[in-house]
Formats: structure tokens, C-alpha cells, sequence
């Protein structure tokens, strides 16, 4: 995919200051802490910075094409599919689960959960869709390290046969926390996964498909490998307690891999493919209030709804102050509480390979970084961010 790049003065950035990006992510290829990573700044219209370092694999550099595990990544795109069958009339936000997957009509919540109790109660309130976007729906995931954790590990949950089967053995566990408790990160996203299936009437790879990657022109993304493309997907890569990095095997989430062999459902929280170039498409698409040339995925309305703060004060992403969650996205809601460089009302997510994106609507600037590192322990995302914003000089 051709991208339009352009000098970054023209669109206020300084290509002195972009210059201090590569010293700072050379380094940890460097010191064999990363394989290798692709960097991109777009702003005002154009890419202004677009970097490689280091390799996709033990033998072939990376490539501004290669393509990447996005793992969670994928949650924001899942939204927005849920978002679009909103617009069009299908349910409402406060809606329960239980009206499209009847199993979610009796939840029970565990009563205790620090004390590792099994011992449950009935959930106060109906699961609601809203829920599920926001992640206060009391789903965890099989490797949060709870008593619900294991009990998901043993239905091996990855392995079922279609979304609606996953869907229908997560209602047969207790939840966390009752709906609208907490933001606790769990299989929220994967569960409305099953819902596009149950409320469009067609597989969740071809909704997406067909809605979001074929009018976007996402050529690249997908839930299977390409066999014409097997040569630029990038190798997943784990870190070492001494923080070098090595081919990752037997990892939780690197069931879903590049082979496509071993995926038997589609992971609206974690399973897609992408490069940089096509997410760079989707985030131009919701910078621009749903649309990208003359594809309108979603409304000006719909959009501002999913990029508002959608938490009580109490509640925080990860306890991030400073920092709720949307519709698909978190955002920042007090730029000193959060203490990351940037502007109030930006929307971001990230995957559990070092993968993250941002927008922000105020300086109409997109940044996004691909790598291929399980448990980073490494600040390289945060000093991308801060070396992004002190290149802004307008």
C-alpha cells in the first residue's frame, strides 16, 4: 500500500527532534532486546515519520509490509463492528447479553474473590452490551491468576468449537465482579464477537471482512495467513528474565499464531493480522468521525460517544489515574493525572506483543508502533510517545 509521506515541517513537526526516535529503539535491537519494530507519526494528513529497525524473523529484516500478531489491537475493530449493527437498530447499549445468548440470563458472581473462595452469589444486575465494551462486565481471562482463571483454563476455552460455544462455557463460570462493578480485562470482546455472528447472521471474520477491511482497504488484515504472504509475517519473540528476547513457545496467547493452523475460532479480543499501514487506515477512519474516503463506517455521534469516558471516577483501566475507557478504546480524562505526555481525549489501545496505536483529535496526529514481544519489560512505548509529542514544534 502506497502511503503519502511528507516533510515533517509541513505538517508542524521538527525532523530534528523526529530524529531522536532512532537512536533511542536502535538500541534495543541493539542489545538483543527486540528483534525489530516499525515506527509511523502521520499528522495533518500525511505519514511525517515512518522507521524500521532490526529483523521480522532470525533471517529476514522487517519490512514497512511485514505483518504483525495485533493480539489485542483487535478489540477496538471488534467495537467498532458492534457499533455499526447499533447504528442500525439492533439493540441498544443497556440491553443484556442474555437477550441475543440466553445463558447470560442467570449469572452467578464469586463471592469472595481474594480469599480464592469458590463459593458464589447471584450477579446484582443483567450484563448488558455497554458492559461488554467497557470491560465491566466481571469476564476475566484464563491467565489473570484468579480462581476463575483456572476454571476457564480447563474448558481450554480457545478450542471450542465455534464463538457461540466459547460464549455459552464463559456464562457457565462465575463472574469476577458484578456487572458494572469494576473495569476488570477479560474475554468482554470475544463474547461480542459471538454477538455480531448471532445478530448479523454471518461468520465474524466475513462481517469484518466485508464491513471494515474491504471498504477501508485493509488488505493486509485478517484472522488466517495468506500463503502468498507467509514471508512477511514478523516471528513472535517472548522476553527473558535478563530482558533479551527468544522465540516464544508455549505461550497462553501465541495459540492464535501466524500458521493459522492451529485457530479454531476467531478472537474478537486478540486474533488478528494487521500491518501498520492498514491500521494506520482504521485509526484515519475514526479520527475522521467514522469515515475514510468515501466509506462512512459510522456516524460523527457514534464516534464521540465510543471516545468518551464511559467509567465512574473510581473506576480505571489497569488503575491508570487519569485514564477511563470508552466504547473499544481507553482515554485520557486528566492529562497531569495520567502523567503520559499528549492532550486530554486521546484514545488508545495496545496488544500483548508490544503493538500500540493512539489517536488524538487535538493535534490530529496518529502514531503507531509494531513489534512482536511478549511480557515487554521495556519503557521503549512510552518514549515512543514522548519522543512523538517533543517533535511537535507548531
Amino acid at each position: 500500500m502506497t502511503l503519502k509521506i511528507a516533510a515533517p515541517e509541513s505538517v508542524g513537526l521538527s525532523s530534528q527532534r523526529l530524529a531522536r526516535i532512532r537512536p533511542v529503539m536502535q538500541q534495543y535491537v541493539n542489545q538483543k532486546q527486540l528483534c525489530g519494530l516499525t515506527t509511523m507519526i502521520w499528522r495533518n494528513g500525511v505519514v511525517a515519520h515512518l522507521e524500521k529497525f532490526g529483523q521480522q524473523d532470525d533471517t529476514e529484516p522487517i519490512q514497512f509490509d511485514t505483518i504483525f500478531r495485533i493480539y489485542s489491537m483487535t478489540k477496538p475493530i471488534t467495537s467498532v463492528a458492534v457499533m455499526m449493527l447499533y447504528e442500525e437498530g439492533y439493540f441498544q447499549l443497556n440491553d443484556p447479553v442474555a437477550r441475543f445468548i440466553p445463558e447470560y440470563g442467570n449469572l452467578e458472581v464469586v463471592a469472595n474473590l481474594e480469599n480464592g473462595s469458590t463459593e458464589t452469589v447471584p450477579a446484582e444486575r443483567k450484563m448488558t452490551i455497554r458492559d461488554l465494551l467497557r470491560h465491566t462486565s466481571g469476564l476475566t481471562y484464563d491467565f489473570n491468576g484468579n480462581v476463575v482463571s483456572e476454571m476457564y483454563k480447563e474448558s481450554d476455552l480457545y478450542n471450542s468449537e465455534s464463538l457461540l460455544e466459547m460464549a455459552q462455557k464463559l456464562a457457565g463460570y462465575p463472574l469476577v465482579y458484578h456487572p458494572g462493578e469494576k473495569w476488570h480485562y477479560g474475554f468482554s470482546t470475544d463474547v461480542l464477537g459471538c454477538l455480531i455472528e448471532v445478530i448479523s447472521g454471518q461468520p465474524f471474520d466475513q462481517f469484518l471482512q466485508e464491513r471494515i477491511f474491504k471498504p477501508l482497504g485493509m488488505l493486509d488484515t485478517g484472522f488466517d495467513a495468506d500463503l502468498d504472504k507467509l514471508d512477511r509475517y514478523a516471528a513472535l519473540y517472548r522476553a527473558t528474565e535478563g530482558g533479551k528476547y527468544e522465540k516464544s513457545t508455549n505461550a497462553i496467547i501465541a495459540r492464535l499464531d501466524a500458521s493459522g493452523k492451529s485457530r479454531k475460532i476467531c478472537s474478537g479480543g486478540g486474533g488478528l493480522f494487521s500491518t501498520a499501514a492498514d491500521y494506520l487506515r482504521f485509526c484515519r477512519m475514526m479520527l475522521n468521525q467514522g469515515q475514510l474516503d468515501s466509506e462512512q463506517l459510522l456516524s460523527r455521534p457514534t464516534v464521540e460517544m465510543m471516545t468518551r469516558n464511559h467509567l465512574s471516577e473510581e473506576q480505571h483501566p489497569f488503575g491508570m489515574e487519569g485514564i477511563g475507557f470508552g466504547l473499544g478504546f481507553s482515554v485520557v480524562t486528566d492529562l497531569a493525572q495520567s502523567a503520559i505526555l499528549g492532550s486530554e481525549g486521546v484514545f488508545r489501545w495496545g496488544g500483548a506483543a508490544a503493538t500500540t496505536f493512539w489517536i488524538d483529535p487535538q493535534e490530529e496526529l496518529i502514531a503507531i508502533l509494531m513489534t512482536q514481544l511478549l511480557g515487554n519489560p521495556h519503557p521503549f512505548l512510552s518514549q515512543f510517545r514522548v519522543l512523538t509529542y517533543q517533535a511537535i514544534i507548531d
